[in-house]
Parts: C-alpha cells; sequence; structure tokens
C-alpha cells in the first residue's frame, strides 16, 4: 500500500476539457502500477477532491490508464459537494481559527485545533470517516457541556453550537444522506461502503463507449447464460431484478471487458493505424468480405504489434483481438454483442446518447436496462457508416434513416435512426434484430404464435395463391410470420420482393434454392433521392413475368400499385404484404380512408391474418399470437363490416390461449377456399377433400413439430428441413393425385411421415 500511496502522489497530472455540455476531469495514471478507484484507495479519492475544489463545473471524471475508468455526473456530483463543503468549512467558516474554536477559554485551543484537523485530515481521503470523527467530537463536546464547572458553560456552548452546524451542514450532503441507511454497520477506515456509490464504468481505450462491470447493488439474479459469436468471442449475460423497479437489467461482459492491460495497450495501437485505412463506401456495399479483409488485416497487424514488444499470443487470443479490433473501427461496437444474444428482440438508444444507457428488449425478460453507456463518438461513426450502408442521407432535411445491418453471415437486424430537428437532443437509435434463420410455420407452432391447424390453413391458401395482407402492431411478428409464408411457396415459383428497408429472409431462401428477385424501393420518409418509389416498384415488378408478389410492408402511395397487383396477380400467383393494423375493418380503413385505395379495389384482399401481441395480467410480459385469419367477402357495396364483408376462418380464444377454426370454416361457408377447390380436379364441390386437405398440411406441421421434441433435433423446425418437408409433401401429393385422384389425407401422410422418419433416423447417425 505504501508503494502505491507513493506511485499515487507521482501522478497527480490532470486536465477539464470541454466535450459538447460537459467539462470532464481526466487524471492521468498511465504510469501508475495499480488501477486507480475512488472506492479503495483514499489517496486517489483526496487528489480528486482536490481537482474539484479547482474545477466546480466538472460534469464527469475519467481515471487514463490502458483502461479508462468512468465516474459519470451523479457520482462526481457526490465529490463535488464535498469539495466544496471543504472550501466552506476552509475559507469561509475557517474552523481552524482560533476565534471559532475558543471565546474566554485559551486552554481548550489545542485540543479543539487537533480534533478538528483530524476531521479536516480525513474529510478529502474519506468522507464517511470524516463524518463519524465529527460525530464523536460533538458527541464528547456534548458530554462534556453538561458536566463541566459553570464557568467554562459559555465557551463550551459555543463550540458545540459550533460543532452542530458543522455538523448540520456535513451531514446534509448527498453522499452522507446516500449512506446513512447503510452506516450502522460502517468499521472505522473499511471503505467496502464507499462501492455501493463510486462504481465506474469501463472504458477501453479503444473505444469511447462505457461499461459498467459491477452488478447493481440491491438486486436478485434471475437468469445467467452466456452467448457466443466464435468459439472465442464468447459473452456473459445476468439478468438481474431490481428492488423497487418493474424492469430488469441486462448486465453483459463481453470479451471486451476480459482483456488484460497488455491487450488493451496492443489494440490501442492497433486502432490507431486501422482507422487511418477506413473502407471507402463502395467497399461498404459487401459488408462480408470487407469485414474478412480487415479481420486478416487485424490479425496481422495485431501479431506485429505484439512481436515488436515482446508479447506472445496464441491463436484464439490473436482471433479474439482481431474481431474485437473489427468490432471497434470498421463495425458497430458493443452493438453488434448484444444483437449476437437470441434472446435480443429490440435495442434503443436514446438522446442524449452519452447520458443514457442502452436499453433492450429481451425475448423472456421484456424491457431491460443495459450497462452499456454509448458515446456520441461512437454513435457519430455508426451514422456515417449507416449512410454509406444504405447509400440514403441523414441530415436535417432528411432526419430519419430506416436501413438493415447483416454481418457475420446470417446476423440482421433494421436500423431506425433520427437526428436533429426531430430529435432535438442529437441521434437516437431504434435496432430489431431479426433471427438469423427464417421463422417457418413449425417454429411458430412450437412456440404457440399459431396452432397446427392455422399452420395448415396458411400453407393451403399460399399454395391456393390467395392475397394475403398480414396485418398487427409494431413488434406483433408480421414480417417474421410473411417470411415463413414465403416458405410455403414451391419452390418452382418464381418470387419478387418489393421493400424500402430489406428485412425479409432473401439470401436465406436464396441458399435454399428459391428463385427470387429483390427490389430495393425509396421510402416513403425520404426527400430527394434517387431510389425508385415503392409504387414504381411494384408496377414494375408486374412486367417482370409471372412471378409472386411480396410486399415488405404497405405505408403510403405503393398500397393503390398493390391492389392493382392484386387484381391482375391473384389470377396466378400469391400476393401477400405487411400493414399495420389490429382488425380487419382497423385494415380496410387504414387501405381505404388513409391510403386512398377505392373501397372496391379492397376487394381484392382474400385475407387478413391478424397477428398482435398477448399481455400478461401484470402487464410485464407478453407473447406474440395470431388473433384472426379473416377472409374478406366479395357482395358488399360500402361498409365491409355492417354488411358482413368480413367472415372470420379462424378466432383466438383467451382461456385457451389459441386460435381456433370457427363455424363457418368447419362448415365449409367460406368463399375463399371454395373459389381455390373449385380450380382443382376433385375438390370442386367436395368439401370433405379440401378440409381434409387442411387438415393434413396441419397434421405435418404438428409432426415436425412432436418429432424435433422427441428426438431433440431442433433443426428439424428450421427453414432448411422445412423446405425439404414441404418438397416432399407436393412430390407425395403429386402421386397420389396419379394414382387415386386426389391427395387424401390417408394416402399422403403415412408415405410423408415414413419420409421423415428415415430422415430423422439418418441425422441421428
Amino acid at each position: 500500500m505504501a508503494e502505491e500511496v507513493n506511485q499515487t502522489k507521482r501522478t497527480p497530472n490532470y486536465t477539464v476539457e470541454r466535450k459538447g455540455s460537459e467539462d470532464i476531469l481526466y487524471m492521468d495514471f498511465k504510469t501508475a502500477k495499480f488501477s486507480p478507484s475512488l472506492s479503495d484507495n483514499p489517496i486517489v479519492m483526496e487528489m480528486v477532491v482536490d481537482a474539484l475544489i479547482e474545477n466546480q463545473n466538472v460534469t464527469r471524471i475519467i481515471f487514463v490508464q490502458e483502461k479508462n475508468y468512468n465516474y459519470d455526473f451523479r457520482e462526481t456530483n457526490y465529490l463535488l459537494e464535498i469539495a466544496s463543503a471543504y472550501v466552506y468549512f476552509t475559507r469561509q467558516e475557517q474552523i481552524l481559527s482560533h476565534n471559532k474554536l475558543v471565546t474566554t477559554h485559551e486552554e481548550f485551543f489545542p485540543k479543539r485545533y487537533n480534533e478538528l484537523f483530524t476531521f479536516l485530515s480525513y474529510f478529502k481521503r474519506d468522507p464517511f470517516l470524516a463524518y463519524f470523527e465529527l460525530r464523536k467530537i460533538l458527541i464528547e463536546a456534548r458530554i462534556f457541556l453538561n458536566k463541566c464547572p459553570t464557568e467554562l458553560k459559555s465557551d463550551q456552548g459555543n463550540y458545540v453550537r459550533f460543532l452542530e452546524k458543522i455538523f448540520s451542514f456535513f451531514e446534509a450532503t448527498k453522499l452522507i444522506q446516500a449512506a446513512l441507511p447503510y452506516l450502522s454497520d460502517y468499521k472505522k477506515g473499511d471503505r467496502q461502503i464507499y462501492h455501493r456509490f463510486f462504481k465506474p464504468d469501463i472504458i477501453p481505450n479503444f473505444t469511447f463507449t462505457r461499461l459498467v462491470q459491477d452488478l447493481p447493488l440491491d438486486s436478485e439474479i434471475v437468469d445467467q447464460y452466456t452467448i457466443q459469436g466464435e468459439d472465442y468471442d464468447q459473452s456473459t449475460i445476468t439478468v438481474l431484478k431490481l428492488v423497487d423497479q418493474s424492469k430488469f437489467f441486462y448486465h453483459i461482459t463481453p470479451p471486451e471487458s476480459t482483456l488484460t492491460e497488455d491487450e488493451n495497450s496492443l489494440l490501442k495501437l492497433a486502432r490507431g493505424v486501422l482507422i487511418e485505412h477506413q473502407p471507402k463506401a463502395e467497399e461498404f456495399v459487401d459488408t462480408e468480405r470487407t469485414r474478412q479483409v480487415f479481420f486478416n488485416i487485424a490479425k496481422d497487424l495485431v501479431r506485429d504489434l505484439a512481436q515488436s514488444k515482446g508479447l506472445n499470443i496464441n491463436f484464439s487470443r490473436l482471433n479474439k483481438l482481431a474481431k474485437i479490433l473489427v468490432r471497434h473501427t470498421i463495425g458497430f461496437g458493443l452493438v453488434e454483442v448484444l444483437l449476437q444474444d437470441k434472446n435480443t428482440q429490440d435495442i434503443s438508444l436514446n438522446a442524449p446518447i452519452s447520458m443514457t444507457p442502452i436499453y433492450l428488449k429481451h425475448g423472456k425478460y421484456g424491457e431491460c436496462e443495459t450497462n452499456i453507456l454509448p458515446s456520441r463518438e461512437d454513435s457519430d461513426s455508426w451514422a456515417a457508416k449507416f449512410r454509406m450502408l444504405s447509400g440514403r442521407p441523414l441530415d436535417e432535411a432528411n432526419p430519419i434513416l430506416d436501413t438493415q445491418l447483416e454481418i457475420e453471415g446470417d446476423l440482421r437486424a433494421r436500423i431506425a435512426i433520427i437526428q436533429n430537428p426531430l430529435s432535438p437532443d442529437g441521434l437516437a437509435y431504434s435496432i430489431r434484430r431479426h433471427r438469423e434463420s427464417p421463422w417457418t410455420l413449425p417454429l411458430f407452432v412450437q412456440n404457440k404464435m399459431l396452432n397446427p391447424f392455422a399452420a395448415g390453413l396458411l400453407s393451403f391458401l399460399i399454395d391456393g395463391a390467395r392475397t394475403i395482407l398480414v396485418a398487427g402492431t409494431r413488434s406483433s411478428g408480421k414480417t417474421s410470420l410473411l417470411g415463413s409464408m414465403m416458405l410455403e411457396i414451391n419452390t418452382k415459383s418464381r418470387i419478387i420482393t418489393v421493400e424500402d428497408s430489406l428485412e425479409l429472409p432473401i439470401e436465406a431462401l436464396r441458399r435454399l434454392k428459391y428463385n427470387i428477385l429483390r427490389m430495393k424501393v425509396r421510402s416513403a420518409l425520404l426527400k430527394g433521392t434517387s431510389e425508385v418509389s415503392a409504387e414504381d416498384g411494384i408496377r414494375t415488378s408486374l412486367r417482370l413475368g409471372d412471378s409472386c408478389l411480396i410486399v415488405g410492408e404497405v405505408r403510403s402511395g405503393e398500397a393503390k400499385a398493390l391492389y392493382e397487383a392484386m387484381r391482375v396477380g391473384a389470377l396466378a400467383n400469391v400476393v401477400a404484404g405487411t400493414i399495420h393494423g389490429a382488425s380487419p375493418y382497423g385494415v380496410y380503413d387504414r387501405v381505404v380512408n388513409d391510403l386512398e385505395v377505392p373501397a372496391t379495389s379492397f376487394k381484392a384482399t382474400d385475407i387478413i391474418a391478424i397477428a398482435n401481441p398477448i399481455k400478461s395480467a401484470d402487464g410485464l410480459h407478453s407473447w406474440r399470437r395470431l388473433l384472426e385469419i379473416t377472409e374478406v367477402r366479395k357482395h358488399w357495396t360500402k361498409d365491409p363490416l355492417l354488411e358482413k364483408g368480413f367472415v372470420d376462418l379462424m378466432a383466438y380464444s383467451v382461456e385457451k390461449d389459441e386460435i381456433f377454426p370457427t363455424d363457418d370454416l368447419i362448415n365449409g361457408d367460406s368463399d375463399v377456399i371454395k373459389d381455390i377447390a373449385s380450380k382443382v380436379k376433385g375438390w370442386a364441390g367436395n368439401w370433405d377433400a379440401v378440409y381434409d386437405n387442411i387438415l393434413l398440411r396441419a397434421k405435418m406441421k404438428k409432426e415436425i413439430v412432436d418429432v424435433s421434441e422427441k428426438s431433440g433435433d431442433k433443426n428439424l423446425l428450421e427453414a432448411e428441413f422445412n423446405t425439404r418437408a414441404n418438397h416432399e409433401f407436393h412430390k407425395i401429393s403429386d402421386a397420389a393425385i396419379e394414382e387415386v385422384g386426389l391427395p387424401t389425407s390417408e394416402y399422403v401422410f403415412p408415405r410423408w411421415q415414413e419420409w421423415l422418419n428415415k430422415e430423422v433416423r439418418k441425422r441421428s447417425i
């Protein structure tokens, strides 16, 4: 400890820098042989208070070392008040002056001077010890006042009142007030209590983003798990329930926080080199290739720097350092690590970014506060990269940017950024994570968003080439459900997608040999861009040959073009899209009244599927559910609600937490399904055969889920196997038509089940 104290005394350099609206106190500990800490080291605390005495406008404190230690405004404010109190005691009150300590009896001066001198000597380095010292002095003075001779009472009374004034002032400080509930167990010189109030964020020298390493006090751990980027890029997640708060705390320990001082130093040097060679805008188009190139460069650079410093780094650590370096140069920092967690649904970075932690929506625990505090420097850098990735503007004329992020192959996210003047406090981000592999109907059956019958019905409607709108509120799973329905399209069909933000799992479908063309169109929020409008994009798709048409989201003027596509395209192929709406009539109201599509054109809609979250009674949890599958009849003229133009084929039961077929569907009262049947030999007028086919598809989806759970092979639920299972179904159905005239459940299911069991056995070998 003596060595630490001496080392600290040799490291008194500090600067105060203005950054935005903050005055930041930087204290240089680069040559210190220990990690500086306000909680553990009284000399460090004294140095900080001395600096704050001369710099009363400081709002943040940073200890500079290979890792930087950041103390936020609240922590800084505690010590600012201590610094102000010290100035008040020594300069304004001059508590060691003769006239403050004695009035008539000179013999008391030395003792009183020594008492308060001792109190002041503790004050800057250990305010809690100073508090107890002053309280002891006051108690002893009161005791002496009660028993001292009459001739001393006046002098002693003045001294007691003086001490009470000082004590009252000191006790009113925020630090002492915050500590009062915990001081009953305090032991002289024990600094453990300071850990409650001074917990620095750790900022590695190769980034500006802060990371709170300590778990929050007064909290209970409810879950802990690891997430894996690569075998050398593992993070630990701890989820905690905070006392007196409804939301959870999401604490992440990323690879960045487990680096040694030497590794931090290497990354700082390497980042300085790489930052000078940032990719050009055109290189950001192929992000996967660019990242791989920079990863290889980073490995070589870190290896060379390590060798020049005489450091030996093995293969695994080298890959880890290179990965981190890429993440914090051409990548998106710790946001990428959060996206590696499959439980992550949404990430929010609220303005002002440097003063607000990242918030995260967890699949199991809902809204969570995280231990990551992004910096303005990093957020500005990310915005510039997203501008390059998207090719879209982000400025005062266009304060909104919608784009997407694709990294590490299948890791995808939708990015929404706003800035001034829409966000007067600066940049803000909303990030929605997409599943690495597309959602499938069996996956939705497994997680109870829908049941097997609903999956069978949707599969039937897709094969029947219907026009379908998937509606719901934000975060209801509309796009995911639409993506799962795309997997039900026969691979021999061509698909054209139209999106302003590329959310549909196109690359995954291409790998599964789907014949697919993606079109990117202008966002309705953009001004002055060369991108083609969504309306023109949809009309163009009609000139590109016989194709299924999938529209990412119906937002604006493209609605008219979409209904034009529905009216001509529904004759041969499925036309589907997503739209905001909480009910079939809500969809009608939005399409006709908001988007100005003629009411008669709305009749081109065959099916509306409503997906919305269902909340728990306490409001802390929610589950995505398919609530309605509704057909749109064609007989109405003015109002489909009043004229019974909406007929539910399936409806949701809150009690059973399940969607169920209605009597209309069971009894065959469905114009849409009858129309599909009328075009299939053997189905026209044969409702039992049609219903049997829906049940057959439902039975297959359920069988996949059941076999997956029984075998423990979760990959059976994924897109690759789902596509193969659908292909086998169509092949067996074609054989059934040749042999018995209809693809009956009695013929198809046993043969398909035999294929499934063979596949499962092969996978288990």
